[in-house]
């Protein structure tokens, strides 16, 4: 997945005072959340190629020896040999998945900063905490630390008279054309919610379908949308008739194992879940 990183190693803990230096690595996203990226070379280019100084980058994170900056200022003049990307085409380019777990990383933290520029408590403009990782309003002493969101994904599978006709119910969602391939029903959890109640509330809302023996798998933060995913398999109770949420999924659908096209990289959880069914790996 795409935290699989091993023997790089993400350091996310504030570091109060740390000041860029000429090696530091620099990321810098247009007001479309477009993340600057090298044409050649590694992926993200270094202080030392700028045109801008340390005191306006806020510190980011560390992979291994790497510190990594965020360039706000939307008039920074930028390298030569650079260019803007979707975060989602980046995924998609022949580069380390470190790489890609680094701007889904990036990209968390600078919708954070973007997103609570003023306080939600008293309209005030916002300030950086100097000891902690937080946004802080000087008016009313409003404190905002970044926001993770959770959200299950789903393997609902229906047992079949032998594990070889065993079936995973698959979808696709509505308006996500730039996403072809299959998925797994997944939603986020609700306020009052535990990730198994979520779970069978998702499965009922978007197939109609009833769930049991809720289990948990694994977990993955997506950066990308502030998502920590948790990887839940069940097992169908009941009916296995599809009543699709015509407004959410465009395809919902039964698939033997060998019939299941996973996606075309190793990135999410949801293939990681939807590989081991195809395989007979998945946990019982």
């Amino acid at each position: 997945m795409i935290q699989d990183i091993y023997p790089h190693k993400l350091k996310n803990t504030f570091i109060p005072g740390l000041e860029a230096d000429a090696s530091s690595m620099v990321i810098h996203f247009n007001k479309d959340g477009m993340i600057l990226i090298k044409s050649q070379g590694k992926p993200f280019p270094r202080l030392s190629e700028f045109k801008t100084s340390p005191d306006t980058l806020t510190y980011l994170f560390s992979m291994d020896e790497d510190n990594f900056f965020l360039a706000e200022d939307e008039t920074v003049v930028l390298p030569e040999g650079t260019e803007y990307k979707r975060v989602r085409e980046f995924r998609k380019m022949d580069v380390p998945k470190k790489s890609v777990f680094e701007a889904f990383t990036a990209k968390q933290l600078n919708s954070w900063y973007v997103n609570n520029r003023y306080c939600g408590r008293c309209g005030e403009l916002t300030g950086r905490s100097r000891i902690e990782r937080a946004i802080v309003c000087e008016k009313c002493g409003n404190t905002i630390y970044p926001r993770v969101v959770p959200a299950v994904i789903v393997g609902l599978i229906k047992r079949g008279a032998s594990r070889d006709e065993d079936e995973i119910l698959l979808t696709k969602y509505n308006g996500r054309s730039d996403v072809p391939y299959y998925a797994l029903i997944a939603g986020f959890t609700e306020i009052g919610e535990t990730f198994e109640q979520t779970v069978a509330r998702e499965a009922s809302e978007e197939t109609g379908l009833k769930v049991k023996n809720i289990r948990y798998y694994k977990s993955q933060p997506w950066g990308v949308v502030d998502d920590i995913l948790a990887g839940f398999y069940c097992e169908l109770d009941g009916s296995d008739q599809i009543t699709r949420d015509e407004g959410e999924l465009s395809v919902a659908e039964w698939v033997r194992r060998e019939n299941v096209v996973l996606q075309p990289d190793d990135f999410s959880l949801t293939n990681e879940m939807m590989t081991l069914f195809k395989e007979g790996r998945e946990p019982v």
